[in-house]
């Protein structure tokens, strides 16, 4: 059996398109997990018009996700940081304090949508950072970075269903450790932003963590865990994070590049981070 959800921003899914849909694919019974934001039928089979359906509701700003209805609640969180579980990229924030803002954004944008490859940009990237102060990074935690909607939700809600919560960024580690802490993860990995005598060095460690380290990560962590990767949720928006995306049991495209949405079948545009809660079959009477 498959489970399709639909998901809007609240007050944002009507019943009417719902029901359409439920009859038009003969569907099981309708439950609702949220009124006017999420709910969910099961199918016997994968519908012949699935993407068509998909496209008509996105231009109603509501989401359509298809998925075996079996073992849908994960028990590992596997989260990209920058434009997934906080609104910015932190490197492009990084860059407007250094004056490079327009220029580094550019490069970030496309090493995000897999036009260039995300270790050789990062590194020319953080070039463009040497010699700020290391305090800048406080000040753009403090002033700049702001959290996705939805996230201390799932991650509560999770973790009191058992589930391991893992932050892994291409980004750096002294942003993700705070994230990961403000937010509740139980760990985070990221690259390390090289300094010396108070100010940026313009330089990574290496090696750096992206796409293939991600994909280590999900292993490595499950593994460990006793979990298979069927039992892990993946949310990420960027060309770095499609290895972990594919290798999950649920991987989700979380307002993602136009590149990654192409690779990904289950993608969010207009809901928050609770729809991966919705996702997994929860109501929002369970939500943490």
């Amino acid at each position: 059996m498959l489970a399709a959800t639909l998901i809007a921003a609240p007050g944002g899914l009507p019943p009417a398109p719902v029901q359409d849909l439920r009859a038009r694919w003969a569907g099981g019974d309708l439950r609702w997990l949220s009124p006017e934001e999420a709910a969910e039928f099961e199918l016997a089979a994968e519908p012949a018009d699935l993407w068509e359906a998909w496209g008509d509701l996105q231009g109603q700003g509501i989401d359509l996700l298809l998925q075996p209805a079996a073992n849908r609640r994960k028990q590992m969180l596997l989260a990209d940081m920058d434009s997934t579980m906080i609104q910015q990229e932190c490197i492009d924030e990084l860059a407007v304090v250094a004056g490079v803002g327009e220029h580094v954004a550019a490069i970030t944008a496309r090493a995000m949508n897999g036009e260039i490859g995300f270790e050789g940009a990062l590194r020319e990237r953080v070039a463009l950072l040497k010699d700020l102060p290391e305090t800048v990074i406080d000040e753009v935690l403090r002033d700049r970075i702001t959290l996705m909607p939805g996230g201390q939700t799932l991650l509560a809600t999770m973790k009191n269903h058992g589930a391991h919560a893992v932050l892994v960024s291409g980004g750096f580690l002294s942003f993700a450790t705070r994230v990961a802490q403000t937010l509740g993860f139980h760990e985070a990995r990221a690259n390390t932003l090289l300094a010396r005598d108070g100010r940026l060095t313009g330089e990574v460690q290496e090696p750096i963590l992206g796409r293939e380290a991600k994909v280590a990560t999900l292993q490595e962590i499950s593994h460990r865990l006793g979990l298979a990767p069927q039992d892990v949720l993946a949310v990420g928006d960027g060309a770095n994070d499609l290895g972990m995306l594919r290798l999950a049991g649920t991987g989700v495209a979380l307002h993602a590049k136009p590149a990654v949405q192409a690779e990904c079948r289950l993608r969010v545009n207009h809901g928050d981070l609770t729809a991966l809660l919705y996702l997994q079959g929860y109501a929002r009477e369970e939500f943490a």
